[in-house]
């Protein structure tokens, strides 16, 4: 209200525009004003830059005075009192306080007890306080941020400056072994271009050391036919028979023989000699004197006293796959690949790839006995079936008997080609019959000492073989996917099953022998009916192999010992399959003891396990 009186009162007044034609209108033509124009005569080029320059001055000092114009101080009013206490009261949260004021400060004005020309202004000093005081709070907590961040960075200094020193230390040491290493390697260059003239000159006394051996070996061989030659001449002129080269004279009566060396015909006859003895290994005819320790098959009408065991049926949890693993022993080193259980006593024997075989005491775990003789490792076991005796196969060819009395190898059949896989007793004891990779099943007489038979059939590894209790039936299994009886009496071949897919790796007979089981490579177990000869039970146990498999005495339980490290437990009447997991590594082999209460398995793993 006041600036209005200074300045004085505002009215409207109404003005009216006309409309003119454009057309009446005069236009002035401006002339160019070139404001850097140079005088005619003054073109020179010190005099064209002093012109440009004084040009740029004068702009800049226009723009200086427009710059004053245009900044105008701004005023800055006082803070009202009221307003200040306002703005204290809601800072320090004293709402109750700032509605009475309120109250108190609009009644009054209503009411004319007021004047705000008495009001006033808060001092400067006051709010430049409260404006700096604010500005300190800012800058402290700057401050701490500042520090906090400052921190974080020295921290982090430390941390970079620690791993670089730690680099710098990896790094050199990485130069040292680098370094170390080439010159290893230099010398190690040195020393191998040291040894080549001396491995060439090994080279050439290998070579002649290996034509040597030749020449000796066939010096040998040439002096083996003479001896053999020279002996069957001897035996010859002893037996007073009339050779080639033999000088008779009638005068004396009696023949005499030159010494000039043996005859041709001589030497026919010592290799039809050497012929003869290894044919005698090869399962020939035998002479008269080795045909009288043959011993004779035993009639096939003899009843098995342990049929009475079928009647019996496996405990519920043996049959539920409840089995409790009771007992671990660590028997080889290397891997366990068969077991065998005497016939009468508590005794178990374990084969390894350890070439050697152990005597058990179980379940107490104590250590009897131990075999070693074979070449190669083990591949099976089987007690005599008086217990006195213990025979073994192994990859080096052969089949030992072993004689507990007289705790020595009694003695060995050699006659195979290849590694043999398995045995089997006969009930009678004379024989055992024994299976191998050559394809072929070989029944060896242990009076005479000699092969009796030799089965064969199957077109490729027989991995199995088995006696069917008191009989002279024969049970193998074979790679080549077929499962064979066989009359062990004439070596012919009685029946052929056929079904499986993949190789048979073993199959069994029940106690009763009118059922077969076995199981192949891919774990498939199958069950076979004699009598029909067909399947009567197939079921897939896999995709791991299935190492061996065995009835329970009352044959209503099989046991399979599985290549993925459990034990297969097939229940025949409910045709549930059951696992037992423990070994470490693939199961190789498993029997029942002989009441069938619990299981005894062996594993790669070196170790036997016994669940009950």
């Amino acid at each position: 209200m006041s600036e209005e009186q200074e300045d004085g009162a505002y009215y409207l007044q109404q003005v009216t525009i006309t409309e003119e034609s454009e057309g009446d209108y005069q236009y002035e033509e401006i002339p160019a004003d070139d404001d850097i124009s140079i005088p005619e005569g003054d073109e020179s080029l010190e005099n064209i830059v002093k012109t440009i320059e004084q040009r740029n001055e004068d702009l800049k000092a226009a723009a200086e005075e427009n710059d004053l114009v245009l900044v105008q101080p701004v005023c800055q009013r006082g803070e009202v009192i009221d307003d200040f206490l306002r703005n204290f009261l809601i800072k320090m949260g004293m709402m109750k306080t700032l509605d009475c004021f309120q109250i108190e400060w609009y009644e009054m004005l209503q009411k004319g007890l007021l004047k705000l020309q008495n009001v006033g202004f808060v001092p400067d000093v006051y709010a430049q306080n409260q404006l700096l005081e604010n500005e300190v709070k800012n800058l402290k907590k700057d401050l701490e941020n500042c520090k906090i961040a400052t921190n974080t960075a020295v921290e982090t200094l430390v941390k970079l400056r620690k791993e670089r020193d730690f680099h710098r230390m990896h790094h050199k040491r990485v130069a040292q072994e680098k370094n170390k290493l080439i010159n290893d390697i230099k010398r190690l260059k040195k020393h191998y271009e040291s040894f080549e003239p001396t491995l060439s000159k090994i080279k050439e006394k290998y070579n002649t050391a290996i034509k040597q051996k030749m020449l000796t070996s066939l010096e040998k061989d040439r002096a083996l036919v003479q001896v053999s030659g020279l002996q069957a001449t001897l035996r010859a002129i002893e037996c007073g028979w009339n050779l080639p080269g033999a000088m008779t004279s009638g005068n004396k009566g009696h023949n005499e023989c030159k010494k000039d060396g043996p005859s041709q015909r001589a030497l026919a006859e010592a290799r039809a000699l050497a012929e003869a003895k290894e044919d005698k290994h090869h399962c020939d005819p035998p002479d008269d004197s080795t045909k009288q320790l043959d011993s004779e098959f035993p009639v096939d009408t003899r009843v098995n006293p342990y049929l009475a065991q079928m009647k019996g049926s496996p405990s519920n949890l043996l049959r539920s796959g409840g089995c409790k693993l009771t007992k671990t022993l660590k028997v080889h080193e290397l891997a366990v690949s068969c077991l065998a259980l005497h016939p009468r006593k508590q005794i178990l024997v374990t084969g390894s790839d350890e070439r050697l075989w152990k005597m058990w005491s179980i379940p107490n775990g104590d250590i009897i006995m131990t075999g070693e003789g074979h070449g190669d490792w083990l591949s099976g076991c089987c007690f005599h079936p008086s217990g006195n005796m213990l025979a073994t196969t192994s990859g080096d060819k052969t089949v030992k008997i072993w004689d507990f009395a007289k705790v020595e190898c009694a003695f060995t059949f050699t006659g195979h080609l290849h590694a043999v896989w398995g045995c089997s007793w006969h009930s009678c004891g004379d024989f055992i019959a024994s299976c191998s990779m050559d394809n072929t099943v070989k029944i060896w007489d242990i009076n005479s000492k000699r092969c009796r038979q030799t089965l064969r059939g199957h077109v490729d590894s027989v991995n199995s073989v088995e006696f069917l209790p008191f009989s002279n039936t024969l049970l193998t299994s074979a790679a080549d996917k077929t499962i064979s009886l066989w009359d062990a009496r004439t070596g012919l071949c009685a029946q052929t099953f056929f079904g499986h897919l993949h190789s048979c790796n073993d199959a069994t007979f029940n106690l009763k022998g009118d059922t077969v089981v076995s199981c192949d490579s891919y774990g498939i177990l199958k069950l076979w009916d004699v009598r029909k000869v067909a399947i009567m039970l197939s079921v897939d146990a896999g995709p791991h192999p299935g190492n061996q498999v065995i009835f329970h005495p009352s044959g209503q339980l099989v046991v399979m010992a599985s290549n993925d490290g459990t034990v297969k437990i097939l229940d025949l009447p409910s045709g549930q399959l059951y696992s037992l997991s423990g070994h470490e590594d693939a199961v190789q082999c498993v029997l029942f003891d002989h009441k069938g209460e619990y299981v005894v398995s062996g594993g790669s793993d070196g170790t036997i396990r016994l669940w009950t």
